[in-house]
């Protein structure tokens, strides 16, 4: 049953103009439906939500939303290039992309939405 749906991540916002802007013009994901509510996105098998929350957003202080990738640094570059900055974390070593190499091998570097929301892209 749930097996076999579509999921649907939700993702906050205090401005859904913005975020459409960046999750559409530098993410590159299609707009489904937008309205005065949310901005609904296709993103593989599956949507991202973003909704309106007005402006009772408390950011989260881990990862909300995240993509297995092919090649890592390309994505990294790519997104760079349209001037998206990667985060540093004090606490653990990673290159010069920002980009943390797990103990089993597996990269990941982490960026934020225009509303801090924290999102990930990860190579396993």
């Amino acid at each position: 049953m749930l097996s076999r749906a579509e999921p649907v991540a939700f993702v906050p916002s205090t401005d859904l103009g913005r975020s459409r802007s960046f999750y559409e013009g530098v993410l590159g994901l299609p707009v489904v439906q937008a309205d005065d509510f949310a901005v609904v996105l296709r993103c593989g098998v599956g949507t991202i939500r973003i909704t309106n929350v007005g402006s009772a957003l408390h950011v989260q202080p881990f990862t909300v939303l995240g993509w297995d990738v092919e090649d890592l640094h390309d994505e990294i570059a790519d997104l760079t290039a349209k001037g998206v900055e990667f985060l540093r974390v004090p606490s653990i070593e990673q290159d010069d992309a920002g980009v943390w190499t797990t103990g089993d091998g597996s990269q990941v570097a982490w960026f934020q939405d225009p509303d801090g929301n924290t999102l990930s892209l990860a190579h396993h």
